[in-house]
């Protein structure tokens, strides 16, 4: 200023110096004058400053629910947990797996030392209760969701056995006082199990029909199984599936529909449609000409021109036995299928599972409908609405990332499946089921939205694997409001923001980062979960500077930011 209070550079002259700053000193240099401080705050100014900051494409818009430039990029640096602030070492091996209760209050944590612990989430986080599985003949604990009430908790587990023992079992708990209520066989155990209602849970198993084929049957189970009327069922079939060429169904969860006209946040409105869903409908009935052929019937002439055209060497080239088995199956499930369903309009919920058509590596991505007379154990066991020719039953929607999924997660408002996919080389062909196509160490984050059946956004990457096909493990990821966290085999977790598709933070471990989870009425919180043997907590700054300051003031935010320069 000059002595009559004019200043001696125009705004403009400030803002383009400011321009050439970075956003701590543009902070700093705030505090000069009030001529300073207005430049700085200047939305143009912090537009800038958050681009080039965060390294965001600019033909990305502002997140819709933002008020300004300045309180965005305050956004993304103060609000992500990226602030170690516990270690638990209470774990003697690897954490496989961590979930919260719905309301914040309580975790849960799955280990290879085969304990189940439920933790007290305040402000310092304290051991409540753990429970050894290993009595009941578990190997490890691997997997834990609690129900809608948090009254139960679902805990899924590995059974001793040979190396290549895929034999699992899931325990309920109660939270009242840790009784273990009841106990339900799970077959494969990475089918891991999952609540379908507060009472009622799925679970798995396999039976093999020939060397490469097979049939999962998926089971609800009623979570308190010690009924005394023998009127009243414990145990109804939902759906009966085909797998084809060594595949298997695995890892479910169940979307609950009532809230994808509400989304917490809309991605990709107004953009280009991305990869639609391959629908599972019969694309072999034609339209029009004449009356159809009764789908058993057609099968049956399938099968055997097929087994003529063997006998008598006209199918060239020779086909081996594994894909003599998977054709064979083909035929012979053609007029015993149930139609996938068509509309969504009377679906109460969708069940997502991994799943494949050319490998034994989930490569696919299945979805049913679940309708609400099928979400209760009421009713025929082996289940309702199956013909006598109905067998199997179709997928209503399959999605194939042409890659080996290590791992899903839906969002709050479950409207949008992210998945954790390590891709096969462009243009890869499956020649073997056996021998599946080399995996890429780079893992991607896809992201599905189940009421459109659309892909939106491109992949989110940073985070790597390293172990081939037949050692892949899955790697749990969650989603929050807007982030979206996974872990990775590269001994870190990773942040990234939903709307602007950046990763915002990495978080060390000394090993694998086996699950991450944020509280669900705390986004700030952030647990992760390594083969190191810990489980460590990681607040956000804000939170980490409100829970340091000396009352009744708390330290101002720009404080923060210029110590702590990233």
């Amino acid at each position: 200023m000059d002595e009559g209070g004019v200043p001696l550079l125009p705004d403009s002259l400030v803002y383009q110096i400011f321009l050439s700053l970075g956003p701590a000193d543009v902070l700093a240099a705030g505090l000069v004058c009030r001529q300073w401080q207005a430049v700085s705050r200047d939305e143009f100014l912090w537009r800038e400053q958050f681009y080039r900051y965060y390294q965001v494409a600019r033909d990305v818009p502002r997140h819709p629910a933002a008020t300004s430039w300045y309180e965005e990029f305050r956004r993304l640096y103060d609000t992500v947990p990226c602030v170690e602030v516990q270690t638990l070492r209470e774990h003697a091996d690897q954490v496989l797996h961590l979930s919260f209760s719905h309301s914040g209050y309580q975790f849960a944590s799955c280990s290879k030392d085969c304990t189940i612990k439920i933790w007290n989430n305040d402000l310092t986080i304290s051991l409540l209760h753990s429970a050894d599985m290993r009595p009941y003949n578990w190997s490890y604990t691997q997997f834990s969701q609690f129900n809608q009430d948090d009254s139960l908790l679902l805990a899924s587990g590995v059974f001793l056995g040979p190396h290549n023992s895929s034999s699992g079992e899931i325990a309920v708990i109660s939270l009242d006082n840790f009784a273990l209520l009841s106990r339900v066989r799970n077959k494969p155990y990475d089918v891991f199990g999952c609540w379908l209602t507060e009472t009622s849970l799925i679970s798995g198993n396999l039976h093999r029909i020939g060397d490469i084929t097979s049939c999962s049957v998926l089971w609800l189970n009623n979570a308190f199984q010690d009924v005394e009327s023998e009127n009243v069922n414990v145990v109804k079939r939902l759906f009966k599936i085909q797998n084809l060429n060594a595949s298997t169904i695995r890892t479910v969860m169940v979307a609950d529909c009532s809230r994808f006209d509400s989304p917490d946040l809309l991605l990709d409105a107004g953009a280009p449609p991305g990869r639609v869903f391959d629908l599972g409908s019969d694309s072999e009935d034609e339209e029009g000409g004449p009356e159809p052929v009764p789908a058993p019937a057609r099968a049956k002439e399938g099968l055997r021109r097929f087994l003529d055209g063997l006998l008598d060497a006209r199918a060239q080239p020779q086909l081996s036995e594994h894909a003599l088995e998977t054709k064979v199956a083909e035929l012979l499930a053609q007029g015993r299928t149930k139609p996938p369903e068509h509309s969504m309009a009377d679906a109460s919920k969708l069940l997502i599972f991994t799943t494949g058509c050319l490998t034994y590596s989930p490569h696919q991505i299945g979805i049913k409908q679940i309708l609400p007379h099928q979400m209760t154990t009421a009713g025929p066991v082996l289940g309702e609405g199956r013909g006598s020719d109905a067998f199997f039953d179709a997928l209503d929607h399959v999605i194939d990332v042409h890659g080996h999924i290590i791992g899903m997660g839906l969002s709050p408002d479950n409207r949008y499946l992210y998945v954790n996919s390590r891709a096969w080389p462009s243009g890869s062909v499956v020649a073997d089921p056996m021998q599946p196509p080399p995996i890429a160490e780079e893992i991607d984050l896809l992201v599905f939205d189940l009421k459109t059946m659309r892909e939106v956004k491109r992949a989110l990457r940073a985070h790597r694997a390293y172990t081939p096909n037949d050692e892949c493990f899955f790697i749990f990821l969650d989603v929050s409001r807007d982030f979206v966290a996974s872990g990775a085999e590269d001994r870190h977790g990773y942040i990234w923001d939903r709307h602007y598709n950046i990763c915002l933070a990495k978080l060390r471990h000394q090993d694998v980062v086996n699950s991450v989870v944020f509280s669900p009425q705390e986004q700030e919180l952030l647990l992760t979960a390594s083969d190191d043997a810990t489980i460590k907590a990681w607040r956000s700054p804000r939170i980490v500077r409100i829970h340091q300051a000396p009352r009744p003031r708390p330290h101002h935010f720009f404080s923060w930011f210029a110590s702590q320069r990233r």
